[in-house]
């Protein structure tokens, strides 16, 4: 007879319980194929539970095949092939825990974001719309957030862009996904030298060959773009050097999109927070036809709102339409309907404002605290007068691996520009990336009075 302590669990009910016991035996041998189990009602008997607890745990066994039933004979074992070596979790061969810097310069900031006004808006798409938010979804996106975005862009990018030509998506990730498709696996595509790794992992696991754009100090050069036909910039803020592309250095560019018959995706990620001017006009209103512009609302208002947009020139919206027109649009209408009401009532602009001069005063004050701090003469600040970080060049004979490996035996965890290079940079820069969005001011003050760098 079987004999098994069943115990009362929080959220375990006694059928699974014995369930488990029975599998165990089972896998480890202890109940051997064809042996016999006890009745149902003799089971229960003997540990005092009532027949249906009993009943559950074997048609449990029966669904997952390690017992058969014969008729008016019983339940018996089936034949389970036992797993070798099984893997036993033990919390010593677990992963450690990361350990979490005093002073992290590489997080984004997420504690601005308008609650109030966003969860209002909500609430009035979901009185206003109803049963409507829980229909199909038109490929490109709802009407109303696509001539909110092209509002947007006319007012502050300087663009005319028509609402049909704008896709959106969940996040740049997968619009960049949709461009592979969109353009083909045979083009070269050329991405800034030093630039974000992770436009790079995407376009490879997409399977495009991929070269890296030289710059100078103007952006890409484009003699320099070899065989490319498709270049991925950013010029209105150049991450991480934060340079912006002059006029001159755009018109060659686009002279070059021309003559290879090529395209330029503009990504026109955390252009919006520029100090002292106003952003340049964006490329896109330059070139309508050979440019894709790309844009999101993750920067600038939180990571997690995975709403991003690209304008399509119209040749390439009517290619999209016509051979990847079975996608369906990737953002909820709920998420939709309330960014369109947040952008079209002017709440986005507010938010916008509120920022640049909340992140101007803490660019300010981090600047002040490195220029004040006692190793204040290892430091040059490089600053563009916009984004949310700038570059610090430190004075060290110490290589950038081990400069960032000095900073995170001190609690400083911070990436250099060295980093950023898919290919090996052209000497050791000494330059550290300072993300000051996020940063806590009383830890960085604090890390600096203490901070030793040769």
């Amino acid at each position: 007879m079987l004999t098994y302590e069943l115990k009362k669990s929080p959220g375990v009910p006694l059928y699974e319980a014995l369930y488990r016991c029975i599998r165990g035996d089972i896998l480890s041998g202890n109940l051997r194929p064809g042996e016999k189990l006890p009745s149902k009602r003799a089971l229960a008997q003997h540990l005092e539970v009532s027949k249906i607890t009993v009943e559950g745990a074997y048609n449990q066994l029966l669904s997952e095949g390690y017992i058969c039933s014969r008729e008016k004979v019983g339940y018996f074992v089936e034949a389970v092939e036992h797993p070798q070596n099984p893997r036993v979790f033990s919390p010593a061969a677990s992963t450690p825990a990361k350990v979490v810097p005093a002073l992290d310069l590489t997080a984004n900031a997420t504690g601005q974001f308008p609650f109030s006004v966003w969860s209002r808006l909500q609430r009035e798409v979901m009185l206003d719309y109803g049963h409507q938010l829980l229909q199909g979804l038109p490929l490109q996106g709802i009407p109303e957030l696509r001539q909110a975005i092209a509002a947007h862009l006319s007012a502050f990018r300087g663009m005319s862009v028509d609402p049909e030509n704008i896709l959106i998506g969940a996040g740049t990730d997968f619009l960049y996904n949709l461009l592979i498709q969109l353009l083909g696996r045979d083009m070269v595509y050329a991405l800034e030298e030093p630039g974000y790794g992770k436009i790079h992992k995407i376009y490879a696991a997409g399977g495009v060959a991929c070269i890296g754009a030289a710059m100078d100090s103007r952006g890409v050069l484009p003699q320099k773009l070899g065989k490319a036909r498709v270049l991925h910039i950013s010029p209105s803020h150049h991450f991480p050097t934060g340079l912006v592309t002059p006029v001159s250095r755009r018109m060659e560019l686009l002279d070059w999109a021309s003559r290879v018959d090529g395209w330029i995706i503009e990504d026109d990620y955390d252009s919006e927070f520029r100090f002292n001017a106003h952003p340049m006009p964006a490329m896109q209103s330059m070139n309508t036809e050979r440019v894709i512009y790309m844009n999101s609302f993750s920067k600038t208002l939180a990571p997690s709102i995975r709403i991003s947009y690209m304008v399509l020139p119209r040749a390439l919206m009517e290619r999209f339409r016509g051979n990847l027109g079975f996608y369906s649009c990737t953002v909820s209408s709920f998420e939709q309907y309330t960014l369109a009401r947040f952008l079209r009532d002017g709440h986005f602009e507010k938010h916008i404002n509120r920022m640049r001069k909340f992140y101007r005063s803490r660019r300010n004050r981090v600047v002040s605290l490195l220029e004040s701090c006692p190793m204040a003469e290892k430091f040059t600040i490089l600053e563009q007068d916009a984004g949310l970080h700038f570059l610090v060049q430190v004075d060290t004979a110490v290589s950038d691996e081990a400069l960032t490996a000095l900073l995170a035996a001190q609690g400083i965890r911070v990436h250099t520009l060295s980093e950023y290079y898919h290919q090996s940079p052209p000497e050791q820069l000494h330059c550290l990336v300072v993300n000051y969005s996020s940063i806590d001011e009383d830890a960085l003050k604090k890390a600096l009075e203490t901070l030793e760098i040769p």
